[in-house]
């Protein structure tokens, strides 16, 4: 009975990542495109990659907050959750594997910066700081 529903739950999960992967293959250059255009103003897009139900995830939505306040001519910052149908593509294209990741973007839109788990506010600003926010 375990063996089945093991194997039932790995055939979903690879189904869901396939299906993930061939959605987020055929959207990533329209996104990049749209996101760098969006992003001219912006010194950095801090791309925060997690869920509103997983606890360090949970610990970030304060940080991510005050960095929108603090920086906010200077810094974009977008949220996705990957746990919901929505913000699932999103694991896939920025190839994440644990949450919460942050991806750091600069104006151009190409990523510089990369963190996994909770990520303290000040060294998060040492990052931003790394392209000339301040």
């Amino acid at each position: 009975m375990r063996n089945t529903f093991i194997r039932g739950f790995v055939l979903i999960f690879l189904l869901g990542v396939f299906s993930v992967s061939c959605n987020a293959a055929g959207s990533k250059a329209d996104e990049k495109n749209s996101t760098a255009a969006a992003e001219a103003t912006y010194l950095v897009t801090f791309v925060e990659l997690g869920s509103v139900r997983c606890i360090p995830c949970k610990m970030m939505q304060p940080i991510m907050k005050d960095i929108e306040k603090d920086y906010a001519d200077q810094v974009k910052v977008v949220f996705h959750d990957v746990w919901t149908p929505e913000g699932e593509p999103f694991a896939a294209s920025y190839k994440i594997r644990v949450i919460p990741t942050q991806v750091f973007l600069d104006k151009d839109g190409e990523e510089y910066f990369r963190h996994q788990g909770f990520f303290p506010k000040d060294e998060l600003v040492k990052v931003l700081k790394q392209k000339g926010v301040k």
